[in-house]
């Protein structure tokens, strides 16, 4: 388990990118926050980490985005608007969790009983008493023990 903290939503930004630079294939990763933690941020850096040029926004009404112009398949997931996992199934999540590129799922903590067991946990948290903009993240599990941080 790592645990970082960011002050300002750049340094989240920065620490996403460091981890998609450092992501293997085949990695899946629950992103987990409240609402405007900047899960969506730190996504942003992931995806420039692996290379991809284009923008990049949480997929809240089609569930699941797909990049295909980094070093590795991106595909960015949000769950947060599923009633059931098996609404999953109609999409094909297996071909994407299982195959040879990487996913961030925000909101995995709705679908856990589908999510891989080695799959690499995110976790961004506020406190307002540190400031507005301070984050703590943690990441734990699923090769997380790479040391990708500065």
């Amino acid at each position: 388990m790592q645990i970082f903290e960011t002050l300002k939503p750049e340094e989240t930004l920065k620490l996403g990118r460091k981890l998609g630079e450092h992501v293997k294939a085949g990695t899946v990763i629950s992103l987990t926050g409240d609402l405007g933690v900047g899960k969506t941020v730190f996504t942003q850096g992931f995806a420039q980490g692996l290379g991809i040029t284009e923008c990049v926004n949480s997929p809240t009404f089609t569930i699941v985005q797909v990049y295909d112009d980094g070093r590795l398949p991106f595909y960015h997931f949000d769950v947060y608007r599923i009633a059931d996992a098996e609404e999953l199934d109609e999409i094909g999540y297996a071909e994407y969790f299982y195959g040879e590129g990487v996913c961030v799922v925000e909101w995995a903590n709705r679908i856990s009983e589908i999510m891989p067991k080695d799959h690499m946990v995110v976790m961004i948290e506020k406190d307002l008493e540190k400031g507005f903009d301070y984050r703590k993240i943690t990441i734990s599990g699923g090769g997380s023990d790479e040391d990708f941080g500065d």
